[in-house]
């Protein structure tokens, strides 16, 4: 014990001068529970909902209110056509659609069946079976609802049932639901979130720690040259990684790719400027390469639960939600899933596109400003 306890104080006092160490060790605790106990949830809420009514009766806005005050549904939009529709659900603005047919209230009135169709983006499993279940619910209560109150208007001498809305289900994109259609292309996303961060967050810091920042120093090499220099090499490996974890989906899970793969490695790359760069904005912040590991791990977590990947945003509380808005991840899983699930092109991903490239501009511009060729 003579010997050791000199050792432990040693091992102590290293631990309460390194301040920022010590802080983020208490911190990340923290914070993974705050997003674990909010974001963790397999509750399906506020499912975006497209709805095109071409009967617009009272009849039909109550077959709406039954989906709204269900508490699993929130109307996203009306819409005039069912091109409008596919286009909301093709972009992932909406998750549903309800097409009313133009007779439903006269159909409803008179006692006889009224089909209501009910489109599903079956791209999540997980939101899509619970959104099914919930629309056959709602569904065969309406009926049923609708059912005794023509009976009670014609009389209860009536021996035949009279007809009542039958809600018709559609499941889009993965009709089957298989889990690894929408867990596999998300998985790209977060391997190279993952890998390019990390990859990247010791590029400085190693530099310091190695001697040689004192060779870059006496260079002519401008701060922004050198944040390009150092994320182009990255870059081509994760472009690799790519092909390689599309190629395990393929033809190891079965996963199709219905959409455009020059596009996906197109904005990828996009996606790759943002999660580099953010790792060089980590270089430049942490001292140690400790330090630069649980600082990546840190921007990880919300990265992981609360971007989409697991969890669906729509289920989370409002301020999840908007902080799901920074995370460049967020639009990369819709960018990956919409292009490889459901074969869709440049109009329906824009947004998407738009975001990525700011966040890479931005964290970039900061990076490179942070950067200073000096010893410190």
């Amino acid at each position: 014990m003579n010997r050791i306890l000199p050792i432990i104080r040693k091992e102590f006092i290293h631990i309460l001068r390194d301040r920022r160490a010590l802080m983020i060790a208490f911190l990340t605790p923290v914070i993974q529970m705050i997003i674990l106990g909010y974001a963790a949830t397999t509750d399906v809420r506020n499912v975006p909902l497209a709805i095109f009514d071409q009967d617009r009766t009272r009849q039909s806005r109550t077959l709406i209110d039954a989906f709204v005050q269900s508490g699993q549904f929130t109307v996203y939009a009306y819409v005039k056509s069912e091109r409008e529709l596919a286009a909301l659900i093709d972009s992932g603005q909406a998750r549903a659609g309800l097409v009313v047919p133009p007779e439903y209230g006269r159909a409803v009135i008179a006692g006889r069946n009224a089909d209501v169709m009910f489109i599903l983006d079956g791209s999540d499993p997980s939101v899509a079976s619970s959104a099914l279940a919930s629309a056959r619910l709602i569904g065969a209560s309406l009926a049923t609802r609708v059912r005794e109150e023509t009976l009670a208007r014609r009389g209860a001498t009536i021996a035949t049932m009279p007809g009542a809305p039958q809600v018709r289900e559609r499941v889009w994109y993965n009709p089957d639901m298989d889990s690894a259609v929408f867990m596999v292309p998300g998985l790209i996303g977060l391997v190279l979130q993952f890998q390019a961060t990390l990859l990247t967050a010791s590029a400085v810091v190693r530099e310091r720690e190695r001697g040689t920042i004192e060779q870059l120093i006496v260079t002519p090499i401008r701060p922004y040259e050198l944040m390009v220099g150092k994320i182009l090499p990255y870059a081509v490996v994760e472009l690799l990684v790519v092909g390689e974890v599309l190629l395990v989906g393929t033809l190891w899970f079965g996963v199709p790719i219905r959409g455009s793969l020059v596009l996906l490695v197109a904005i990828a790359c996009l996606f790759l400027v943002s999660t580099l760069a953010l790792g060089l904005l980590i270089s430049t912040i942490a001292r140690t390469q400790f330090e630069a590991f649980q600082l990546s791990f840190l921007t990880l977590l919300p990265s992981v639960f609360i971007s989409g990947f697991i969890y669906p945003i729509d289920a989370m509380p409002t301020l999840l939600q908007l902080i799901s808005k920074v995370i460049p991840l967020t639009y990369f899983l819709v960018v990956v899933r919409g292009i490889i699930i459901k074969g869709v092109g440049v109009e329906a991903l824009l947004p998407q596109i738009l975001a990525l490239a700011a966040f890479g501009i931005v964290l970039l511009t900061v990076a490179s400003l942070r950067f200073q060729k000096r010893l410190d």
